[in-house]
């Protein structure tokens, strides 16, 4: 157990804060039975910690008051010894706090995200929601959460309304197998991966996403791939800029290559301003080739939701149903090795054409080839039960180099183009770039062109 002694203006600063979705606290005489369910919430939540020994602000009004210590270390041993009947073990750092000027010692517990599904000694099931823990009763609840941790995975769920000559007779898995040696039977292969269940031969998940000819037939959850076309850069889209929408469905193998070709094919029709002048919107193959590859294949299955990847005239965002399983967070993402899917991710793998990588490479690829083609970076947003990665068509130039570089091939620019080849939103703030330039002494306005026609040109001594 560490030991840690802070000074008074923490202690003040631990009775002010107040509680929230990551962050508890507890006076000396919580029980047992209250500090198991905080710590379970925690645990099946996004982790956080709570303290023992600091009363709330219903307890004592007064913040600089709240830090009510135990006499010594023993004090909690009641406490700890009821965190060790949680099941399964916790993964937590206990930290004993101690201040000169403060009454006693408080105990810190700081709890990780868990990839299992926490339960405290009477067996309920509690979730971290704002600044409640919240007992889950429902048992398709706890399932749904199991799923959503990536302690049990959906890909192992038998598919009642499907028949295993869904998969051994489909066109997919014989495709997959002609490429075997030694030769396997489509039925031996599918028994032996543990794709049917040996009991009563019932398609698992698993199965029928990777080999069904039509999944989305046979699946009680939806599956396929929502792709729409927005006619905008706005961030939140009206009815009137969505252009174009269609599904794309089918086994997972050719539903990767079709999803991705679908994406190029409305690409190449949308045009933008460049610093090469007016062209295609393009965007690194392998960046777009990775992340759509890792939402399908590591997407939350026992959500019923489409993948939805939605095209902007200035970004892409795919947005794949459910959280990041276990601990993987937007954080540790490139180097935490996880898997929700496992079966598929392995099955994939074997194709003579494999279209994913190693866990985590595919992302550390796209990232790589967005700073090669110097665009930013994607961006990674964990939602209440998606996650959302935008792949946006920004350089990572510094604004005024993209207009330099920008007038060094065109003889003027105008506030609209500047503000697509630097990705500013703000029309002001892209006058005040032209600004600081003119001011330079390296950009001056064309004289004849006024109002919105308005555009600037490099002075003679630039």
């Amino acid at each position: 157990m560490n030991i840690k002694q802070i000074e008074a203006g923490d202690v003040l600063a631990l009775g002010e804060r107040e509680e929230d979705h990551f962050f508890d606290k507890k006076a000396l005489a919580v029980d047992g039975r209250k500090v198991q369910k905080i710590a379970v919430a925690l645990a099946n939540a996004d982790g956080g910690a709570f303290v023992i020994g600091v009363a709330d602000s219903k307890e004592e009004p007064d913040a600089g008051k709240r830090w009510k210590g135990a006499p010594n270390v023993e004090a909690f041993n009641g406490h700890i010894q009821a965190l060790s009947e949680i099941s399964p073990t916790l993964d937590a750092v206990y930290t004993v706090l101690s201040c000169p000027s403060a009454p006693g010692l408080v105990l810190q517990i700081d709890i990780e995200k868990s990839s299992h599904v926490h339960k405290t000694a009477d067996s309920t099931v509690y979730v971290r929601k704002g600044a409640q823990s919240i007992p889950l009763k429902d048992p398709q609840k706890i399932i749904e959460l199991s799923f959503a941790k990536g302690a049990t995975s959906y890909e192992d769920q038998p598919i009642e309304d499907a028949l295993a000559e869904d998969l051994v007779e489909s066109n997919e898995i014989k495709r997959f197998l002609s490429g075997f040696s030694p030769k396997s039977d489509p039925l031996e292969y599918a028994v032996n991966q543990n794709l049917v269940r040996r009991t009563d031969w019932k398609p698992k998940a698993s199965g029928v996403l990777l080999f069904a000819n039509t999944p989305s037939g046979l699946m009680p959850k939806k599956c396929a791939v929502r792709i729409s076309r927005y006619e905008t850069k706005e961030d939140e889209p009206e009815r009137e800029h969505l252009k174009h929408a269609q599904t794309v469905e089918g086994p997972l193998y050719p539903l990767i290559h079709d999803t991705v070709n679908t994406v190029v094919g409305i690409m190449s029709d949308i045009k933008i301003w460049t610093v090469d002048g007016l062209q295609a919107i393009k965007y690194p193959p392998e960046a777009v080739w990775e992340i759509i590859v890792n939402a399908i294949i590591h997407r939350d299955y026992s959500i019923s939701d489409d993948i939805q990847i939605r095209i902007f005239n200035n970004r892409i965002e795919i947005v794949s149903p459910g959280r990041l399983p276990g601990y993987v967070t937007p954080e540790n993402i490139f180097e935490a090795r996880y898997s929700r899917n496992p079966k598929i991710v392995r099955t994939l793998s074997r194709y003579k054409e494999p279209p994913n990588k190693d866990l985590g490479e595919g992302l550390k690829t796209a990232f790589q080839k967005m700073k090669q083609w110097k665009l930013k970076a994607p961006d990674i947003v964990e939602q209440q039960n998606t996650v959302i990665v935008t792949i946006s068509h920004i350089p990572l130039a510094k604004p005024s180099e993209a207009i330099l570089e920008f007038l060094g091939k065109n003889p003027q620019i105008t506030n609209k183009q500047a503000r697509e080849i630097t990705g500013i939103k703000s029309e002001n703030q892209m006058k005040n770039e032209f600004y600081k330039l003119r001011d330079e002494g390296l950009l001056e306005m064309v004289p004849e062109l006024k109002g919105s026609a308005a555009a600037w040109r490099l002075t003679k001594k630039s």
